[in-house]
């Protein structure tokens, strides 16, 4: 979380054993820094997993009035973060 309340999420590279030891032989990091923004960030922080897809719509449509396609941008990034196995549902 950055002092503006935007969440970072660590994301690994590589998670097979040989893309483990390519970063290993070359000293890189095997893992980057996926920064959101402010929806991203209410949304992640929703996903506590107590909240229905629902409920977390209605959270943010409240805190985002001004937001267009909402809903959409909220399945969409869900979909993002399930396929990426950051989250599950």
């Amino acid at each position: 979380m950055t002092d503006d309340g935007l969440v970072v999420i660590t994301v690994p590279k590589f998670t097979s054993n040989v893309g483990k030891s390519f970063c290993k032989v070359l000293k890189r990091d095997n893992t980057f820094q996926a920064n959101l923004d402010k929806l991203g960030s209410s949304i992640w922080k929703q996903c506590e997993g107590t909240k229905s897809v629902k409920e977390i719509l209605e959270v943010i449509t409240k805190e985002f009035p001004d937001e267009k396609n909402i809903d959409q941008r909220l399945f969409l990034f869900l979909q993002q973060l399930r396929a990426l196995c950051y989250i599950v549902y």
